[in-house]
């Protein structure tokens, strides 16, 4: 399973943080236990200790909650620290052996022509990507008179930025599709600036350029835009990259890089 061993890593380290709290609580904690007990429609509290091998209760007074309240969360601490335990045991050799590519680094490492005969189990993450690449879509087109603006890669996009963004795709061969259409209930097509396929979540990560934020008309329009994506479920900084521009504030391609290391790499 994808993403698993980041999870059972997640999982085994909330556990000891747990424990080690609980460990420390239970240091403090009285002796003793607390029985609880019904009689005529009360609730009844004894202290269950050992004394002198003998096992002895005393009732407690209503003074006394604060004792009854130490001893309840000593029973609840301790049934807790037991589930914990048990688990950090059972994880601890999971987490050391299991490693998320298991199965797809069987296929990447057979020599390459015992790979041309073999057909391996579940597409491989490259696979999945180059078949998503090669999906063919029709784009937006372009008004007559806009200026024509060609990336390294040899396509059109509409803005100085958008080309300085593609070429930075295209040298770190990140794969990507220019205004590939989607559909937003309530909103209708959009043609995100660039779609990428995340090998990881093994799904489409949208990136919108907005470069006019100044202008409050685009604004206002891109705002609308954003909110359309949350509705149906694609959210900013999960599967959908925001960058924004004004005239006296330009993108910073070193906080660029760092999006690009976080979200698609």
């Amino acid at each position: 399973m994808k993403g698993l061993r980041k999870l059972l890593i997640e999982e085994y380290l909330r556990l000891e943080k747990i424990a080690g709290k609980l460990r420390k609580e239970l240091a403090d904690m009285p002796e003793g236990t607390l029985r609880v007990s019904k009689s005529h429609n009360y609730t009844q509290f004894y202290h269950v200790k050992k004394e002198n091998d003998m096992k002895c209760q005393k009732f407690l007074q209503k003074s006394e909650m604060d004792l009854v309240r130490k001893l309840a969360q000593k029973s609840y601490d301790e049934k807790v620290l037991r589930i914990a335990e048990k688990r950090l045991q059972q994880m601890k050799s999971l987490v050391g052996t299991y490693h998320d590519n298991e199965i797809e680094e069987v296929y990447k490492k057979e020599h390459p022509a015992r790979k041309a005969f073999v057909i391996p189990v579940e597409p491989t993450e490259e696979q999945l990507e180059m078949e998503w690449y090669r999906r063919e879509y029709k784009g937006k087109e372009f008004q007559e008179g806009v200026p024509v603006i060609i990336t390294e890669k040899g396509e059109r996009v509409r803005s100085k930025t958008e080309k300085m963004l593609a070429d930075f795709f295209y040298r770190k061969e990140i794969l990507y599709r220019y205004e590939k259409p989607l559909y937003l209930k309530g909103y209708g097509i959009v043609y995100p600036d660039f779609t990428f396929f995340s090998r990881k979540k093994r799904k489409e990560i949208y990136w919108e350029h907005e470069g006019m934020m100044d202008n409050p008309e685009y604004a206002r329009a891109a705002i609308r835009k954003i909110e359309s994506y949350e509705k149906n479920g694609i959210y900013p900084g999960e599967n959908l990259i925001l960058t924004f521009e004004t005239q006296q504030n330009v993108l910073d391609f070193k906080i660029i890089e760092e999006m690009i290391d976080r979200y698609l790499q």
